[in-house]
């Protein structure tokens, strides 16, 4: 999502005039242990500076890890260098949780601002570490991370991160957003995932005082260009409302969607996600066939075929290909489609729990991963790489952007996919809405390598 803090934003008159703001559920109670992962210095005082104070002067813990140090905030200033704007917005965060929570605990990761998916892994081990550290039962533990959906990459990044963590502890995961309120509207909302903080009197009064210590935001630096205020009062507005909101990072039905949810998409739908008509996806598939190391793919396992757009132009490089598909009316078309090549073999199988025989040189995971549920997920890793060659790659493609009925996002399938055991990234492809990266086993060479340029 492309968005600037130059823009003049949604105004929060029309968050406040929003029936759904002032009705979102409360959240029950505080928690005993709270732990704030932010992905810039002052997220975490936007996004949860009420409820930290609410739990410290409930006598609970909170623990606040920051990624980065924003030092990237400014990136055009003439009068501060990355290095001073480092140092500074970290002073700003200790004199903010001052502020909060007094006895708050404080780790920065130091991860370089706009880096934090490729640094996805020290966030997950400070999460972790946190909630080893903890005494408080996982019921009484509550994780808050910027939102998913909040369309800033490191944001998505770190909400993966804690996911990845959260998720296999059994520990409540909250996003807080932030640039939601700025660029979104009530419409882009998922409400049925909302849970509010009402802010008593003094509660808010410490966080509006807490923000206005993160002075490199809230102030121009200098009148220098580039100097210019990123929190400005129409975007301070946000967050000095009586309420923060809270969306539900593992809403309620996280399972694995059945072969049936596709079969009725495909049956509602002749043109599913616009694979023939949009300029996105045939772009898309044009930069996957782009990544491919090899010029020639031998045998290939296509996961997700769709209705066989993609799976053309594989098989004019393959010996053999087998597209799978978990809806029999897509590998129906796939097949019309292919039906000229005869080392093409269209199947419908619902993987995991349905595995062809046999060894495959390549095999593709494309806008599928974010279907299946962290066990599912696991499994299909695990089938992908016993059934691989010693020297096959792996190509995995998938869109960024939360979508309400699918159990994961891209982001956490290409976090679970980087910590394969073996496995070592040839190529990496990230845009804002889609990325992709090819692996292979940890001898893979680059294309340059294996031609001896290099």
């Amino acid at each position: 999502m492309s968005f600037s803090h130059l823009d003049e934003g949604t105004a929060e008159e029309q968050w406040v005039d929003d029936p759904r703001l002032s009705s979102a559920p409360l959240l029950e109670s505080p928690p005993d242990e709270l732990i704030v992962v932010a992905a810039h210095p002052d997220d975490e005082t936007l996004g949860a500076g009420g409820l930290m104070c609410r739990v410290a002067a409930r006598r609970g813990r909170v623990s606040v890890i920051i990624a980065t140090d924003g030092e990237a905030s400014h990136p055009g200033s003439r009068t501060h260098s990355p290095d001073s704007l480092r140092a500074k917005r970290r002073l700003e965060v200790i004199e903010a949780l001052s502020l909060l929570a007094p006895a708050a605990r404080v780790q920065f990761l130091s991860i370089p601002d706009g880096t934090v998916d490729a640094h996805a892994s020290a966030v997950e081990h400070a999460v972790a570490a946190a909630l080893d550290a903890t005494d408080a039962a996982p019921t009484q533990t509550m994780v808050l991370s910027p939102w998913s959906g909040d369309g800033h990459r490191d944001h998505r990044a770190v909400s993966g991160a804690v996911r990845n963590v959260a998720s296999h502890r059994s520990v409540r995961h909250l996003g807080y957003p932030i640039w939601m309120w700025h660029w979104g509207t009530p419409e882009d909302v998922p409400w049925s995932q909302a849970l509010a903080v009402r802010l008593a009197e003094n509660e808010l009064a410490r966080k509006v005082a807490a923000l206005r210590a993160h002075t490199s935001q809230v102030q121009a630096l200098s009148g220098e260009p580039g100097d210019e205020t990123v929190a400005p009062p129409r975007f301070l507005a946000h967050f000095s409302r009586d309420r923060e909101v809270f969306l539900d990072e593992a809403p309620g039905d996280d399972a694995t969607l059945t072969s049936t949810f596709f079969e009725d998409f495909y049956a509602r739908h002749d043109d599913p996600w616009g694979f023939e008509t949009r300029w996105y996806e045939e772009r898309k598939r044009a930069v996957l066939l782009a990544a491919l190391p090899n010029r020639r793919l031998g045998s290939v396992l296509e996961i997700g075929c769709a209705t066989g757009l993609q799976t053309a132009p594989l098989a004019a490089r393959s010996d053999r290909v087998l597209a799978l598909d978990a809806s029999e009316r897509a590998v129906d078309r796939a097949r019309r489609r292919l039906a000229s090549a005869d080392h093409v073999t269209g199947s419908r199988a619902h993987v995991p729990t349905q595995w062809p025989d046999g060894e495959f040189d390549t095999v593709v995971l494309s806008e599928v991963g974010y279907y299946f549920d962290s066990d599912d997920l696991d499994t299909l890793i695990d089938r992908i790489d016993a059934a691989l060659t010693d020297d096959g790659i792996v190509v995995a493609c998938h869109w960024r952007h939360p979508v309400a009925e699918y159990p994961s996002t891209g982001d956490r399938v290409h976090h679970t996919l980087r910590r394969v055991p073996g496995w070592r990234r040839i190529a990496l492809h990230e845009e804002d809405d889609f990325v992709l990266e090819v692996f292979g086993r940890g001898a893979a060479e680059s294309v340059a390598a294996r031609e001896g340029l290099v």
